[in-house]
């Protein structure tokens, strides 16, 4: 399949699996490489070395490109930023700030730039700010996400209509069927992260996976919208949240229940009851764990049974 997202990357097809924290090591993008998709690193998880050393096993286990998810919101930003440039990475997805902070800076070094957003107003921001393309992410997106709460399904052809640079769906993207609805939509490949979740070479608890195999609808919420929106499956800390909201809690009391490392508790060590667990709501229709190369050649084919379907309608 040709088209924008597929010349950008050079890569197969229009498919990216999302860089996500705590989830998105070396065997998942190497993986999602090596399967024909544009795999990515999480950096928000990983101390500077940390990062080197995964970017070091990816180049060891993929030929094909790939690339680092960098939230601009983490500290340790530069250093971050100079191992990309230092190990010759070539895609850098960057979220989570203001991108004319970094997109001159890795563009002038031959770096392909993609800025995640949640709305209209910054996708115009950031095509401002000279990236390359942009990720347009809808509400049901697992993780951090926007305040607005505008769903995929009004976000990409809104983005759409004001775009001239390529378009990444994201949020609720997990079959080849939401694939192609994005494409008719108008974006011009998809990220994908909740179905890569579970998968095998995900860097995500075995715990974890369970649960999000197990989700059913409604038991994911965005909540923590005071610090950064984070869509969460209801569990004990969920609940502990949910019940301070009713105290009408200042930011500092919101952050002293947060704490530190929780989202490493639950999805990285599997503490399921006082971890945080950011996941889709599209994990509502995730019911196995599989290889990457078993999702990407699902949604392969459902995108093109999917196609002859709509031909008959």
């Amino acid at each position: 399949m040709s088209n924008k997202i597929v010349d950008l990357f050079k890569i197969e097809h229009p498919i990216v699996q999302a860089g996500m924290i705590w989830n998105s090591g070396w065997r998942l993008a190497s993986a999602a490489s090596n399967a024909g998709i544009l795999g990515l690193l999480g950096a928000g998880s990983m101390y500077p070395e940390v990062l080197r050393e995964h970017i070091q096993k990816c180049k060891q286990a993929t030929d094909k490109p790939f690339g680092v998810n960098v939230p601009m919101l983490y500290p340790n930003i530069e250093e971050i930023m100079n191992i990309i440039v230092d190990e010759g990475v070539k895609i850098v997805f960057t979220s989570a700030g203001n991108p004319k902070t970094w997109t001159k800076w890795l563009k002038d070094k031959g770096i392909t730039v993609v800025h995640v957003v949640s709305s209209v107003k910054f996708a115009l921001k950031a095509q401002e700010a000279g990236v390359d393309a942009i990720v347009a992410e809808g509400f049901e997106a697992g993780g951090h996400n926007g305040r607005d709460e505008t769903t995929t399904l009004t976000l990409i052809p809104m983005v759409r209509e004001q775009l001239r640079i390529p378009l990444i769906a994201a949020g609720g993207i997990a079959t080849g069927q939401a694939m192609l609805a994005a494409m008719v939509l108008g974006a011009d490949g998809v990220q994908v992260g909740s179905r890569f979740v579970a998968s095998h070479e995900s860097s995500a608890h075995d715990a974890f996976k369970r649960v999000v195999v197990d989700a059913k609808e409604g038991d994911t919420h965005l909540t923590l919208k005071e610090l950064a929106p984070v869509r969460l499956i209801k569990n004990k800390f969920y609940n502990e949240v949910q019940e301070l909201y009713k105290t009408g809690p200042t930011v500092e009391e919101l952050k002293e229940l947060l704490g530190r490392a929780r989202a490493k508790r639950g999805m990285f060590e599997g503490d399921l009851e006082d971890g945080e667990l950011e996941i889709g709501q599209v994990s509502g229709l995730i019911h196995d764990v599989k290889s990457v190369q078993e999702i990407v050649d699902d949604m392969l084919q459902e995108f093109e049974d999917a196609k002859k379907a709509v031909t008959k309608l």
